[in-house]
């Protein structure tokens, strides 16, 4: 349903370990069960070589690595540090490379940690750097307990910008403070251009007591739509796609359009 509505990218699944998060037990039968639409790209996370080597081995053609900010939540997101995971993801990115598959790569925590709170913009602008460096084609920046506001997104940005061209770097932000399309505005007003968000607003962090949600994609599209930014998404179709996972987890959706237009 997501593919129909024009979406250009949708992350699949993830391949890490079910031991530490057993929602994600079911990522070969979710490749395999998916119906692939040409000009679409599924990527799956990564977080190491044998996440990668299995990724591959269910048919992914993207992957994504993902590492964070803030030492404490790199150690309790994937039980290592910030220079650990980099010597991790060069592993993925030289076995990548071989097999011609692209990388992206994310960044959590740019705008605050729920164990170390406040993030230097200084050493998201690191890591970035580090990731680019290393060859991941774009960099997503990624609010992850929602604490960010428009004035810390606008200084964030402009560390990491003089690091990484700026048509490299998306933004990835939760929206536990109602903040995210705010942020989102000013990453667009920078010249940032990818987005990542998730329909009805779904997800959290089980590493982030508390965090809500991805921004809900309905409600970026319909903000993008306002502003005269051709998405190429069928909003319909989206919130057709919102309403069936909402019923089907017997959820209320996080979308406010969706609430607004009474789907759910």
């Amino acid at each position: 349903m997501l593919s129909e509505a024009g979406l250009p990218v949708i992350e699949a699944t993830s391949f890490v370990s079910p031991k530490w998060v057993p929602q994600m037990a079911d990522q070969i039968d979710v490749m395999k069960g998916i119906i692939k639409y040409q000009n679409v790209s599924y990527p799956v996370l990564t977080p190491n070589l044998k996440g990668f080597q299995a990724a591959v081995a269910a048919g992914a053609k993207e992957v994504s690595i993902f590492g964070a900010a803030s030492e404490q939540f790199s150690q309790k997101n994937i039980n290592c540090s910030i220079e650990e995971s980099l010597q991790r993801f060069s592993d993925v990115m030289k076995a990548a490379k071989e097999a011609n598959i692209p990388v992206r790569g994310y960044i959590s925590c740019v705008l605050g940690c729920p164990y170390e709170g406040v993030v230097a913009p200084s050493k998201v602008a690191e890591v970035a750097k580090k990731l680019y460096s290393m060859g991941c084609y774009e960099i997503s920046l990624g609010d992850t307990i929602g604490v960010g506001t428009p004035g810390n997104m606008a200084k964030m940005l402009s560390a990491v910008i003089k690091e990484v061209p700026v048509n490299c770097l998306a933004v990835h932000c939760h929206d536990t403070y109602g903040q995210a399309l705010a942020n989102i505005l000013v990453a667009l007003q920078l010249g940032v251009s990818v987005v990542d968000s998730s329909v009805a607003g779904l997800g959290g962090c089980p590493y982030a007591k508390g965090a809500s949600g991805n921004v809900a994609t309905e409600d970026v599209v319909y903000m993008l739509n306002g502003l005269n930014i051709q998405t190429g998404v069928n909003l319909q179709k989206l919130m057709d796609a919102g309403a069936f996972i909402c019923s089907s987890l017997n959820r209320r959706s996080g979308s406010k359009v969706a609430q607004a237009l009474c789907r759910l």
